[in-house]
């Protein structure tokens, strides 16, 4: 893997400001108070490289964690047969924001198979039907 250029060090540390702001629920004017304050800019644009770091350390200050990579796991190759169902079971999982994991465990669950790719079609219809019905399910809860 090639290391990052400055450029996307750059682009990495005004992503994970602009989540900062988002995640500590700054509107506009208080998140250019802040930056005036710490860094005397009106922009994250005109920052440079340490007083990005210094307005990253402010956030976390201020009680922002950055999240770390999640690792959502790899869509597993299947048969032909399963490739549709798989491929929505995917989007389901996408959506939910849920872990290829998530899924395996469902398949341990209900049909004592480690690993979705080796359910049948059947199996693997009856998974898709229980996830949309658990995400159903979860989504009433929060309205």
């Amino acid at each position: 893997m090639a290391a990052k250029t400055p450029a996307e060090y750059r682009r990495s540390e005004l992503a994970k400001i602009h989540l900062a702001k988002k995640d500590l629920g700054l509107d506009d004017d208080t998140y250019r108070d802040v930056l005036w304050t710490i860094c005397r800019v009106r922009s994250a644009a005109d920052l440079d490289s340490t007083a990005r770091f210094k307005l990253i350390k402010h956030f976390e200050s201020l009680g922002w964690k950055q999240k770390g990579n999640r690792n959502w796991g790899r869509k597993p190759a299947v048969t032909a047969d399963k490739t549709q169902l798989l491929s929505k079971l995917e989007a389901l999982l996408a959506d939910n924001r849920l872990a290829w994991s998530y899924a395996d465990g469902m398949a341990q669950r209900m049909f004592k198979v480690d690993k979705v790719a080796w359910l049948n079609p059947e199996q693997l219809r009856k998974l898709v039907a229980a996830l949309q019905i658990s995400v159903n399910r979860k989504k009433a809860v929060k309205e």
